[in-house]
């Protein structure tokens, strides 16, 4: 059964539920949503490390009380070393997803907690940082206890992340990973944390913290230097939208699939399909991704590199001429590009209508595995999905950003109604967006059932050429025996809720009265709090 969704004036939703009570204390003490996020966001990098950390990237989507839907882009471009040349002449065929060579890009969330609190204080907030990142600081000074989440996670065979510099240290107790409940501090963090309170995030690239994360990445190796955290600062960006039925969607442009998530959205409109949860129902989002996906890999990249404009493949005329194609009795055979990985989706609605949709991520597990010994941070690898082909759509090279699988969303309805939503799961975001939204505002079902129903993913199984349809346990026999005939390769994931299936949530704000309905995903470790 689903669970009980959250009815409030002002709520929170986040995969971990310490992170979620960071942004409700944040909230009852006057805070505005903003200014919770970067609380949660603070504290889910201490409770949820295997999905992300200070160490990594996030993006916001923020929408004023006016109306105004802001995105906010904290990502890292490649370090000045980080070459083409610099890997080939290493014998490398592609980049290495461990270690000190996968450390290729600038982390760039704290950059984009900086920039959101600049947003927070125009629009009237005014805690101190210190506050802000009091429970995280504690967390890690403390410890707390290891999820149940992380303590599911077993690396790949022949995946080198336990060998990654200082991963054993900070992750392992005696070689081995930590059990689910077992307190694990993390001291070297929290003196980050505490640096940042008072320091202010700026620090982190220009300041002592910046100089120590420096002073590590040169005794390791890694082609990102102090210089290439100095020039980092997170960047506004403009939302990509679809007009669709009665809403206003957004999501963020490239470099991340933001696109590929507006575009699923937008084709599975036009098949007019009646009923949910039926073959026909399952089929069209299957194929919808399909042509999705085929759009996003030759189109996504850097955002000041882009060959094509995004906005141009979300016009109505095109969505219909694509829409065509799609044969509702046959599944359609087109290639795509996997793209796995990790994250963390978290959303706040405060009681005055401002709306965040954030995301935060090191990308795979852990991303590259190493910690920097002098500051406790976990870097990111995300430069793991640039290519070492100059011709490629997504080529390695110094201050480019690489492409991102990360997309928080919104949508706004005609009759007031605010939505804030999102998933972790790498090529599954724009899958479980779709599915979630599709289940809430096309076919009636509250934000619990929408989040708990379900879900299917798209995409290469482990270790096999060949592409798959992930299904939970709790899908109709009869519907996945008719998705066979029309040629989907059905592949079971042996659980009624799996991680595979992505970290999701949801909160609706109703304009009439203010109410707020909120829920996150009975498959992580968190859940929704309301004032």
């Amino acid at each position: 059964m689903p669970e009980t969704p959250i009815f409030s004036s002002a709520a929170v939703a986040a995969p971990h539920s310490l992170a979620a009570q960071a942004g409700l204390t944040v909230l009852a003490q006057g805070g505005n949503a903003i200014e919770a996020m970067v609380a949660m966001a603070a504290s889910i990098a201490v409770v949820y490390p295997h999905m992300n950390g200070l160490g990594g990237d996030g993006f916001w989507l923020v929408r004023e009380r006016g109306g105004r839907v802001r995105g906010i882009e904290a990502c890292g471009p490649a370090g000045r070393e980080a070459t083409i040349a610099r890997y080939r002449e290493k014998g490398y065929d592609a980049i290495p997803p461990r270690g000190p060579e996968a450390m290729v890009t600038v982390a760039g969330a704290v950059g984009g907690w900086s920039l959101a609190l600049e947003l927070s204080k125009a629009l009237g907030g005014r805690l101190p940082l210190e506050t802000l990142l009091a429970d995280a600081t504690r967390q890690a000074r403390e410890g707390v206890p290891v999820s149940a989440s992380e303590a599911r996670y077993t690396p790949q065979p022949g995946d080198t992340l336990h060998e990654a510099p200082n991963f054993a240290a900070t992750f392992l107790k005696d070689g081995k990973p930590y059990p689910a409940g077992e307190t694990r501090r993390l001291p070297a963090l929290a003196g980050t944390l505490e640096q940042l309170s008072h320091a202010g995030l700026d620090d982190f690239y220009r300041g002592d913290i910046g100089r120590e994360i420096g002073v590590d990445l040169e005794k390791l190796g890694a082609p990102v230097s102090r210089a290439d955290l100095k020039a980092y600062r997170a960047a506004e960006r403009a939302p990509l939208t679809l007009r669709r039925r009665d809403a206003t969607l957004y999501n963020f442009p490239p470099p991340t699939q933001g696109l590929a998530a507006l575009i699923i959205l937008g084709l599975y409109d036009r098949l007019n399909i009646a009923e949910p949860e039926t073959a026909a129902h399952y089929h069209g989002m299957i194929e919808a991704t399909k042509r999705a996906f085929a759009i996003r890999d030759r189109v996504v990249t850097d955002f000041s590199r882009l060959r094509h404009d995004p906005a141009t493949f979300l016009d109505a005329q095109r969505l219909a001429a694509e829409a065509a194609r799609i044969e509702m009795k046959r599944a359609a055979s087109i290639p795509i590009v996997s793209h796995s990985g990790d994250t963390v989706w978290m959303g706040v609605i405060d009681k005055d209508g401002l709306a965040v949709s954030y995301i935060q991520s090191v990308y795979w597990e852990y991303g590259s595995g190493t910690v920097l010994p002098r500051t406790g941070l976990a870097w990111l690898n995300r430069g793991v999905s640039f290519s070492l082909d100059p011709a490629s759509v997504n080529p390695l090279e110094p201050g480019r950003r690489p492409f991102h699988t990360l997309i928080p969303a919104l949508a706004c309805f005609d009759d007031g109604r605010v939505m804030a939503y999102g998933s972790m799961g790498g090529d599954g975001q724009p899958q479980f967006q779709a599915q979630i939204f599709a289940r809430y505002a096309d076919y009636g079902m509250s934000v619990a059932e929408a989040v708990d129903a379900p879900r299917l993913l798209y995409g290469r199984t482990w270790g096999a050429p060949s592409l798959s349809v992930k299904v939970e346990d709790r899908f109709d026999p009869a519907c996945l025996s008719a998705l066979e005939r029309m040629g989907h390769e059905i592949e079971p994931v042996g659980q009624a809720y799996s991680d595979t299936l992505g970290h999701a949530g949801m909160l609706v704000r109703h304009s009439r009265d203010g109410r707020i309905a909120a829920t996150h995903d009975p498959r992580s470790d968190g859940g929704a709090l309301g004032l």
